[in-house]
């Protein structure tokens, strides 16, 4: 681990008492869809909480569903919308612009969130988004893990933290496998986990 990573203060995760560093790069590979929702609000939550910027990229959560999950928590989702606090996009509206899969696009998206956040004074930023097996068919999909690589290269410099969700429903064992390998940490029962299928993101980006 370098330096800098290594002196970056420690988050909540919502979803677990653990706190892992700024900047961590995670999957979360789910059967139920309890699990992606529980993760998904109490990740936001959380982060909202701390005061940090917060995103959210998925087609399964409506503005009525976090307005009344947030009220419920004393926070109040127009208010913190307003100061820019929190984004709701769909999965499709952000991953497949004009039909496509573009992960250098992806990453210039990530990075300006993230200096817009530290612009605007948020001690940091998270994103939440869920990958659907659309991706699998729509032009430059099949660049889906060099993306996945170079979020965990952005975070070097872009220290955003990030939890990727995948249905193991949706998607085939050799995807999920190919996806353990592109995430540093992955959650397990709620826990983060450090994963013994990571491959360095340098290294990786060179078979690619």
């Amino acid at each position: 681990m370098k330096n800098k990573e290594k002196n970056r203060p420690f988050v909540s995760l919502g979803f677990t008492d653990e706190k892992v560093p700024e900047g961590t790069h995670m999957c979360l590979i789910f059967t139920k869809e309890e699990e992606r929702k529980d993760s998904l609000l109490k990740y936001l939550l959380s982060g909202l909480k701390d005061g940090e910027r917060t995103a959210c990229f998925s087609g399964k959560v409506t503005e009525n569903e976090l307005r009344d999950y947030f009220s419920e928590n004393g926070i109040s989702y127009d208010e913190r919308k307003d100061h820019n606090a929190i984004k709701l996009s769909g999965t499709s509206e952000v991953y497949f612009d004009e039909g496509t899969f573009d992960p250098d696009r992806m990453i210039n998206l990530l990075t300006t969130y993230y200096n817009e956040a530290r612009e605007m004074d948020f001690p940091a930023a998270r994103v939440i988004g869920e990958m659907i097996p659309e991706v699998e068919k729509v032009p430059g999909g099949d660049r889906l893990l060099e993306y996945e690589a170079k979020v965990s290269i952005l975070q070097e410099d872009h220290p955003v933290t990030a939890v990727c969700q995948y249905d193991a429903n949706v998607f085939d064992g050799a995807t999920i496998m190919n996806v353990l390998k592109v995430h540093p940490q992955m959650i397990v029962n709620g826990l983060v986990v450090q994963n013994p299928f990571f491959i360095d993101p340098h290294e990786f980006l060179k078979s690619c």
